[in-house]
């Protein structure tokens, strides 16, 4: 089954025509491809990874890797377009692959440079999946695509994408579902209070200052 293809006819399904596409490869990983959907009717436009879930995440305390490990693409949703993230954005979806640790719900991953150009972020917090885009499920995709059903959401801030993160469990002889997580830029000062405080307080103070996370040009918290 052609993984990447059932990847990129889910997110066509859930966001419209691919508007842009850039691919990017890293030496020792997949390539990846990040596609532009948008402007959607809700004004956003999405930047898609696809690529990296071409293969399961390992648990890098495992001694074999398994094939039935959890599954990821990263989304990234804004109000005006930056291109130039492209890079960016594969490069943290290559880091299953490049430093072989897995990509989950509420993970800070660090750029330590702009996150596009000019940008005041150099890192993401990544979310959890099943609010924009549901899982996309392999064992019936090389049919027809189908998937999980999406959680409602109605959020102004973009963060409560909600929903189970992936595990390493259980594993199975049928592949993981990929799972479609979406990311949200971070300053460094906002990286380094989640380092310090955790996920879900970054997320308590981004609520109560109204950050609107899909917004290139919002301020950074004062910490």
């Amino acid at each position: 089954m052609d993984v990447r293809a059932a990847v990129e006819r889910h997110l066509v399904a859930a966001f419209g025509p691919v508007g842009g596409r850039a691919g990017v490869t890293f030496l020792g990983a997949e390539p990846i491809d990040v596609l532009r959907f948008g402007p959607r009717p809700d004004g956003f436009f999405r930047y898609a990874t696809v690529g990296m879930s071409a293969e399961p995440m390992s648990d890098p305390a495992a001694a074999v890797r398994d094939p039935a490990g959890p599954r990821a693409e990263l989304v990234l949703s804004l109000r005006v377009p930056r291109d130039s993230v492209a890079r960016q954005l594969a490069l943290l979806a290559a880091i299953p692959s490049i430093e072989g640790v897995p990509v989950i719900a509420g993970a800070g991953l660090d750029l330590g440079e702009p996150l596009w150009d000019e940008a005041p972020f150099h890192g993401v917090l990544v979310g959890e999946p099943g609010g924009l885009v549901p899982d996309l499920l392999l064992a019936d995709a090389a049919g027809s695509p189908t998937s999980g059903q999406a959680s409602p959401i109605d959020d102004p801030a973009g963060i409560d994408d909600a929903a189970q993160a992936p595990g390493f469990a259980h594993p199975t002889e049928f592949p993981a579902p990929v799972r479609f997580l979406p990311v949200f830029p971070m300053t460094p000062n906002e990286s380094a209070y989640k380092r310090v405080h955790g996920a879900a307080a970054l997320r308590e103070r981004w609520l109560a200052a109204e950050m609107d996370l899909r917004d290139p040009l919002r301020r950074g918290l004062r910490i």
